[in-house]
């Protein structure tokens, strides 16, 4: 019944840079452009619709996708966007903004599509090769998404979230060659106390698959120490201390992992199987609900929850 949790990749991604830097613009915005930047939104659609009707550009496209992007519009940015390609197709940002749409839609499979298709047009685009990358590690294919990012680091990409996530793949691929040194590299790259806690969580699940608890324990403390609202480090440290029979310590880390990350499930779960085994139905049921409102497809909380229910009836 104890969780482990989705380990999560650092952000690799190299975005492209700001519209307004790419597209070379001076100082002195044109009024579409000062309308977007003012917080006009529709006057800036006006504008750039206008702009389309004398002369399309790829930029215009772009900067009307972001209106509505803005607007919290993410279909009507489709839209614009594949009117774009109608015009230029293949175009690479067009692509990219489209795949990113999807993307935060958690649309993966067709994000990971269009990132595909922009490295047809552009085999050395870093976001695109690192998402597919991210993709492939959460379909469990570690090894599939090694070779992505290895691929990086043959462009010579060089950052803290790369090798964290070269470690990470190490791991489920069974490459434990390259694992610790993976991420002795990321811990020297780091440029954040996030980045440092997200190295340290990771490094805790690799000395869980060595069986070693107490180096376990000792980074996930770490994990805390530098970011003292590490959700995931709080559930597991709960575990580890279940482990150790400290039952009111667990439940201290598992409150504090749910009010940190409500939108995880194994807080909630975890939360309700401690509350179930010493006794107290009632908090195990609440937390049992949390679990399947964050996760409703979890098996073991629809066992949990159909246990209490059918307990609860022949009270």
């Amino acid at each position: 019944g104890s969780s482990v949790l989705s380990i999560s990749l650092l952000g690799s991604r190299s975005r492209c840079p700001p519209l307004s830097d790419r597209c070379g613009f001076a100082p002195c915005l044109s009024p579409d452009t000062r309308s977007l930047v003012l917080g006009l939104h529709r006057e800036a659609e006006k504008q750039f619709r206008s702009a389309l009707t004398h002369q399309e550009f790829v930029d215009t496209y772009l900067y009307l996708a972001k209106v509505y992007q803005r607007l919290d519009q993410p279909i009507t940015a489709l839209n614009v966007f594949k009117q774009g390609l109608d015009h230029f197709p293949a175009e690479v940002t067009l692509l990219t903004g489209i795949a990113r749409i999807h993307e935060e839609m958690n649309n993966m499979i067709s994000a990971t599509e269009y990132y595909k298709e922009v490295l047809k047009q552009d085999n050395t685009h870093v976001e695109a090769i690192a998402c597919i990358g991210s993709n492939n590690f959460y379909t469990d294919q570690p090894e599939i998404a090694l070779r992505f990012y290895r691929r990086l680091l043959q462009m010579g990409v060089f950052n803290c979230q790369l090798y964290n996530n070269l470690g990470l793949c190490c791991v489920y691929a069974q490459q434990y060659d390259m694992t610790l040194s993976s991420f002795e590299r990321a811990l020297a790259l780091v440029s954040s106390d996030e980045e440092q806690a997200d190295i340290w969580y990771n490094l805790g699940h690799v000395a869980v698959g060595i069986g070693d608890l107490t180096l376990t324990y000792q980074c996930f403390k770490l994990a805390l120490a530098f970011n003292n609202n590490h959700g995931e480090a709080y559930n597991n440290l709960a575990m580890l201390e279940l482990r150790k029979g400290r039952i009111e310590q667990a439940k201290a880390f598992l409150q504090t992992a749910a009010s940190l990350s409500p939108h995880m499930y194994e807080p909630h779960f975890n939360f309700a199987m401690l509350s179930d085994k010493v006794g107290d139905l009632q908090s195990s049921y609440m937390a049992a609900q949390k679990s399947e409102d964050a996760f409703p497809e979890h098996v073991d909380t629809q066992q949990i929850l159909k246990n209490l229910r059918q307990h609860f009836a022949t009270l």
